[in-house]
Order: structure tokens, then sequence, then C-alpha cells
């Protein structure tokens, strides 16, 4: 009796080890998916009537269709739209990758500074958000890039994090961003900026 009773717990046990990864994968998919419906809707929600309130202002405050289109050619190009940097971070959100973006912005803003004082404060904030080991937003790097970043913390410059950077950079333009330019969401707003849906299916 014992016997078969283990068996059966042991059969069990399988089928769970087995089959709730799978579960769980389905669901994070149909998460990763409502979220980044839910925020892309919103946003052209709030696009279209801010539009409609500030006529004037509608070719700056909503993207195009050609917009949209130039995002496809680049990762550059997407970056650089204001718009397009927005819904870039919101797709890496839906992958759990936020932080590659975060990351690559605040290199953007650190090489901005020109107060020496402002620069050292904001390069050890950096390194407690996005390089230490177990850093809340660790990105991955490799230990070299990792201890040059740590040796120029007493006496950082503007460069302190551009070998970082480049290497966030890369990272997101040979992984991410094709996943981006392939996505229902980019295929979506190809569809929504040409004016073929007010806004995108829930």
């Amino acid at each position: 009796m014992r016997e078969n009773l283990a068996c059966v717990a042991s059969e069990n046990m399988a089928f769970t080890y087995y089959t709730t990864p799978a579960d769980l994968r389905t669901e994070r998919k149909e998460m990763k998916s409502k979220n980044w419906r839910n925020r892309i809707g919103f946003f052209l929600k709030k696009n279209t009537s801010q539009s409609i309130l500030h006529p004037k202002k509608n070719r700056s405050y909503r993207p195009t269709a050609d917009d949209v289109q130039q995002w496809a050619q680049s990762l550059d190009k997407l970056l650089s739209h204001k718009h397009g940097k927005t819904v870039f971070r919101i797709f890496l959100k839906s992958e759990f990758c936020e932080e590659n973006i975060e990351f690559w912005t605040a290199c953007e803003d650190f090489r901005n500074i020109t107060s020496h004082k402002e620069l050292a404060s904001k390069a050890n904030s950096m390194h407690e958000e996005f390089i230490k080991n177990e850093a809340p937003k660790e990105i991955n790097l490799d230990f070299h890039t990792k201890n040059a970043i740590v040796q120029d913390l007493l006496e950082p410059t503007v460069t302190s994090f551009l070998a970082a950077q480049r290497k966030v950079y890369s990272l997101m333009e040979n992984n991410s961003y094709p996943r981006f330019i392939d996505s229902d969401l980019y295929k979506e707003l190809c569809a929504a900026a040409r004016g073929e849906g007010k806004h995108i299916k829930s």
C-alpha cells in the first residue's frame, strides 16, 4: 500500500514538475502581451486626444507612419525619436530587460554633466544601480568592463561608462531590437500610424 502511495506521489510530483513550467511560460506570455497592449493602447489614445485638443501640435506630438517606418531602419533611428524610445522601453519591459535602455539613457545624461561634483555623485549612483554585483538593475557586463568602471569611480570622467554603454547598445541592437521589429507590437503600431485602426486591439 505504501509503495503504491509513493508511486502515485512520485507521478504527481513528476506531472507537476513537467507541466508547471509550461503553464507559467504561457501565463507569462499572455501577461506580457496584455501588458504592452494596454500600455501602447493608452499611449495612442492619449496622443489622439491630445492631437484633437491641439490640432496644430498633431505632427510633432504623435508619431506618423513615416516615423514608425523609420524605426525599422536602425536602432539609432528608434532611440533618437521620443516616442520610438518610449515604445521600445515598453517592449523591453515586457521582456523583463528594461534595465538595458535605462542604463543607456543614464549614460546619455551622464555625458552631458559638466559639474565634477555632480559627475562623481552620478557615477556612484549608476554603479550602485546598474554595475555592482546584484545591483537592483544589474546589466550584463564582463569583469574587465565592470572593473574599469570601479577604477574610474575615484576620478570619473564623461567617458567612464562609454565602453559599457557601447556593449549594452550592441546587446540591444543584436537581440532585443530585431525582436521588437518582428513583434506584433510594432506591426500593430505601423497599422495604427497608417490609420488602419484607431487603437491597438485588446
